[in-house]
């Protein structure tokens, strides 16, 4: 399995990003809006609902923030390319081989967890701050890696890094 390019994987990465930015804002702004309607108001001193809906639209506003500015940080990463020697960074794209089957990964600093498929190539992204993340970081092409998966081991090589 070949990895695909590494500027195509951030633009598919990017574009997913901003999808969800554009579907939180939506949740934001529409929650925004019920805690400011007329019949949020309230109708005795015990009634918290609207209170509870501007917290609400408040916390969801501040995720909205939070992504934007990961998907800026995003934009600019850096994309470097790794020799036979260069420890694993941010920006690197590998590929894990082990009997269970090869693993493609795209190691950046935000949207963990999010899937993507380019050019047939399935790619996790993972963040440093994972425990695949931190097992790959500044591990070369080459080394061996042991993934410790519900109680039981699993051992992985860097077959490619790009």
């Amino acid at each position: 399995m070949k990895l695909p390019d590494k500027r195509k994987v951030l633009d598919v990465l990017l574009a997913r990003l901003s999808e969800v930015v554009e579907h939180t804002t939506a949740i934001a702004e529409s929650t925004r809006k019920d805690a400011t309607h007329a019949e949020a108001k309230p109708e005795n001193d015990k009634d918290t609902r609207a209170l509870e809906q501007s917290y609400l639209a408040r916390g969801q506003a501040m995720r909205v923030e939070e992504l934007v500015e990961q998907l800026q940080v995003l934009r600019f990463l850096p994309l470097p390319a790794y020799g036979e020697d260069d420890a694993i960074a941010a920006g690197a794209l590998i590929r894990l081989e082990s009997e269970h089957g090869d693993r493609c990964l795209f190691l950046v600093p935000h949207g963990g967890g999010i899937e993507l498929s380019v050019d047939g190539c399935e790619i996790q992204v993972i963040t440093p701050q994972s425990a695949l993340g931190a097992l790959v970081l500044g591990r070369a092409l080459g080394d061996e890696v042991e993934l410790r998966v519900r109680g039981s081991a699993r051992e992985y090589v860097i077959a490619a890094v790009s």
